[in-house]
């Protein structure tokens, strides 16, 4: 059996389009939705939503058999405003886990509840080197320390309050998209990279006229980055999930941007060994670029599923991300590998 062609272009395509959609976790309507617009062209596919606003796929398989399901998440990093200073500007509380200094500097948007968007940029309130000195350099990037300088004319409270910002607006970081060489370097390749290999494994086998094997269950999820995100929305029929996301490159690691990667183990213990050991079998049957690693500071939506009493068999495989959780960089034979073996699972 051959896999069927991916359209690398459009996968690409959607995920320069994904990227660019802000959707820090809790403000993801319109990824969600940009989602949905994808997955509505697949022949026979049923979409919900979740009453927590994940998206739920359901393809029908050619047999009979116990459901399978992929899952990916399209919340990211993020923000929500703390405070209003009274210089004018903002204090942040951050949406994930992730270190101030990986956002120091970045181009960002505030969302308020009116409707209106603000542009503005993450800054240490003791900013400038020709004022404060070495204390830039020293200083400790902490929540007390940074602050948004808004791109608008305010040096008060009450000024930036009559700007319709408020205590719990929304904040998005730029992504920065770029491709240079294959190269995809961007915020928030974790985990949208893996939303548009799922997306497109489906939409590849449905180009080819084909079907999933067994009944297959799509599931986006929205909560990821704050840890229960796939506790919620997987229908218990399913016996399998994938967990697809990124594979974390670094010193001591096994991954790369090259290949895709099975996650043996995390920081929440091992994945299913008969099913990594079935996943592993397929990567090498259908010769897909492939790792495999452990993830000491890690966590997946399969593991969030897990603990909330899901009864499934687990593995987690994704295309390798270099700097995840700052500005992130991945290739797009990472992104071929992973959607192939995406198919590779769907279709046996």
């Amino acid at each position: 059996m051959e896999l069927p062609e991916i359209n690398t272009r459009a996968l690409v395509d959607f995920l320069v389009e994904l990227l660019n959609t802000p959707s820090p976790t809790g403000f993801t309507a319109a990824a969600i939705t940009l989602c949905e617009n994808a997955l509505s062209t697949i022949p026979e596919i049923s979409l919900t939503q979740t009453n927590k606003g994940a998206l739920v796929g359901t393809v029908p398989g050619d047999t009979d058999g116990p459901w399978r399901a992929l899952t990916a998440h399209v919340d990211t990093l993020g923000a929500m405003v703390k405070e209003v200073k009274s210089n004018g500007r903002l204090k942040l509380s951050k949406l994930g886990g992730f270190a101030w200094n990986t956002v120091e500097g970045e181009g960002l948007t505030v969302f308020t509840r009116s409707g209106e968007t603000l542009r503005g940029s993450l800054l240490l309130n003791k900013a400038s080197g020709h004022v404060h000195g070495q204390e830039v350099s020293k200083t400790e990037r902490k929540d007390e320390n940074m602050e948004v300088r808004l791109d608008a004319r305010t040096t008060s409270a009450d000024e930036t309050r009559s700007l319709s910002i408020q205590v719990g607006d929304f904040v998005a970081f730029d992504p920065r998209v770029e491709l240079n060489h294959g190269f995809i370097r961007s915020r928030h390749l974790d985990d949208k990279a893996c939303v548009a290999c799922m997306i497109y494994a489906v939409k590849s086998l449905a180009e080819a006229g084909l079907k999933p094997k067994m009944t297959t269950i799509l599931h986006v999820s929205n909560y990821e980055e704050v840890g229960h995100g796939a506790a919620a929305g997987i229908p218990s029929e399913v016996a399998e999930l994938i967990s697809v996301d990124m594979a974390a490159v670094g010193d001591g690691q096994a991954s790369d941007e090259f290949h895709a990667t099975l996650c043996v183990k995390d920081s929440g213990g091992p994945y299913h060994y008969g099913l990594n050991q079935r996943m592993l079998r397929l990567a090498e049957d259908f010769k897909i670029a492939h790792k495999v690693d452990i993830y000491p500071y890690y966590g997946s939506d399969g593991e969030a599923y897990w603990r909330a009493g899901g009864d499934v068999a687990l593995s987690l495989i994704g295309p390798g991300v270099d700097a995840s959780h700052n500005y992130e960089r991945t290739h797009i034979e990472a992104l071929v590998a992973t959607t192939q073996w995406c198919l590779a699972y769907l279709l046996t």
